[in-house]
């Protein structure tokens, strides 16, 4: 009874082992929170035909003498994506030390023993050198546009987007999701901004289908790297 007892334990040891190697981690998203806006409140009330132009109380009436800019909850604002990074770095290291010293004993008191005398003479060299290099370099660019949404509006006027594309081609799907905060002053008269000018511009384009299980480790691989001590 014993034996089957043990036997069980390390089979169950072994496949939740084989589990775990087994499990595929998904990157971790950077875009959370909604990707669009809420649903809209209950209609306010009509407003009183008063024969005024500016009707403050009807919502979407914008002052009579600015532009169409999004300011509300809801609105649309097309992001132009112009993503472009270069960073380069290079580490060079180079140090050199060397000494030397030597004693000689020409004449020893009689005092002392015999065996001090010119024979323990000595003369030691040392030297010390290393030199090390190390350079490293990316370059990214990613262009496109993405059309989102105002999902809220900050105490200062300040607009808080977010929005997704989702493409699927075949047996294969991508999407592009985009969130941040834009000042509605950088806005464009036809409702674009540039993703530069986004504050806590979060950009993520993944992908799923055949390129992307190309390039996801095998299960077997990932059970071995889970268990290898090294």
């Amino acid at each position: 009874m014993k034996g089957l007892r043990g036997a069980a334990g390390a089979c169950a040891a072994v496949l939740a082992l084989v589990l775990s190697g087994c499990a595929l981690v998904p990157p971790e998203p950077i875009v959370t929170g909604p990707l669009t806006a809420p649903p809209p409140p209950p209609a306010a009330p009509a407003a009183e035909a008063n024969g005024s132009i500016y009707q403050p109380t009807a919502y979407g009436n914008y002052p009579l003498f600015e532009d169409r800019r999004p300011r509300n909850v809801g609105d649309i604002v097309t992001i132009v994506i112009q993503e472009k990074t270069n960073a380069a770095k290079t580490v060079g290291t180079s140090t050199d030390r060397s000494g030397s010293s030597s004693m000689t004993i020409g004449l020893a008191p009689a005092i002392l023993p015999t065996d001090l005398g010119a024979k323990q003479n000595f003369e030691t060299d040392s030297g010390n050198k290393s030199e090390g290099k190390g350079s490293s370099s990316a370059t990214n660019l990613f262009t496109g546009t993405l059309t989102t949404t105002v999902i809220g509006v900050l105490p200062n006027g300040n607009l808080q987007i977010a929005g997704e594309k989702q493409i699927a081609i075949n047996r294969g799907s991508e999407y592009v999701r985009f969130s941040g905060v834009v000042d509605p002053r950088s806005i464009t008269g036809s409702g674009t901004v540039a993703s530069t000018q986004v504050a806590d511009a979060r950009i993520e384009y993944r992908s799923k289908g055949v390129m992307d299980e190309v390039q996801t480790m095998g299960w077997l691989q990932r059970f071995f790297l889970n268990i290898a001590p090294f």
